[in-house]
């Protein structure tokens, strides 16, 4: 003889009809649903930038990157400054200061910031030759090059400044913050990179690029990488975490 379903000392109303869910249970359990769908879209902040091919044409893969045709000069730099005929002016291991200027006799400051050795060279002579030097010759070199760095916020296991070099690419820079967290919004991966002056930015999907689908983008010195957050993920944990408080998962 089959046994007909009773609630035992409950309202009735308090049940779904037909599910034998409780009420208050079905509730958590479309929230949870509906923080999944929330954590589905892209965060306003990052949909105007350019995703998909648009973002590859600005960060593009090693094998397509177009190296640099001179290095340029940066902070923490140690450069030889030789003025021919003028050993007063000269100087060997001058450093580069945090602002990208370096003191010279006579001129005084002078900004090298995103400056090739030759351009370098130029400027100084110009300003020397302005007031104080007839033709002056100068010749800039760089001795020795500061670390290049990326800086890697968001969502990662360990957010920080890391060292790259000419093989960092997406996928390793993010290893080198050991992961993204289980919070993270694997499609809202955003670099950020100055370009002749002007800061440009590009949202990637780091599954796709995972799995081969979409190509892994060169990192370079002076790059920021920003891992988004996921609200979906987040609120599904945390509602996971409570569950045995509210006694989400009663067996029926």
């Amino acid at each position: 003889m089959r046994r007909k379903f009773r609630v035992p000392n409950r309202s009735a109303r308090n049940y779904i009809a037909g599910a034998k869910v409780p009420v208050r249970h079905a509730a958590t359990i479309a929230l949870v649903i509906l923080g999944l769908g929330i954590g589905g879209c892209s965060s306003p902040l990052y949909r105007h930038l350019p995703y998909g091919k648009p973002a590859t044409a600005i960060f593009p893969p090693i094998d397509k990157a177009m190296p640099p045709q001179s290095y340029l000069i940066g902070p923490g730099d140690q450069i030889a400054l030789s003025v021919f005929g003028e050993p007063e002016i000269s100087g060997d291991k001058i450093l580069v200061d945090e602002a990208g200027n370096i003191q010279v006799p006579l001129i005084g400051q002078v900004p090298l910031m995103n400056l090739s050795p030759s351009d370098a060279s130029a400027l100084i002579a110009s300003k020397l030759g302005a007031r104080y030097l007839r033709d002056p010759k100068v010749t800039v070199n760089v001795l020795a090059q500061n670390a290049q760095e990326v800086s890697i916020e968001g969502q990662v296991t360990k957010a920080g400044v890391y060292p790259v070099s000419n093989a960092t690419t997406l996928l390793s820079a993010i290893a080198l913050a050991q992961s993204p967290t289980r919070i993270a919004k694997l499609d809202e991966i955003v670099i950020f990179r100055t370009i002749a002056g002007e800061r440009t930015a590009a949202r990637f999907n780091l599954e796709r690029v995972r799995a081969g689908l979409d190509q892994d983008p060169k990192i370079l010195g002076g790059d920021v990488v920003v891992v988004g957050f996921s609200q979906g993920k987040s609120i599904y944990r945390d509602i996971i975490a409570a569950a045995p408080l509210f006694n989400v998962f009663t067996r029926f």
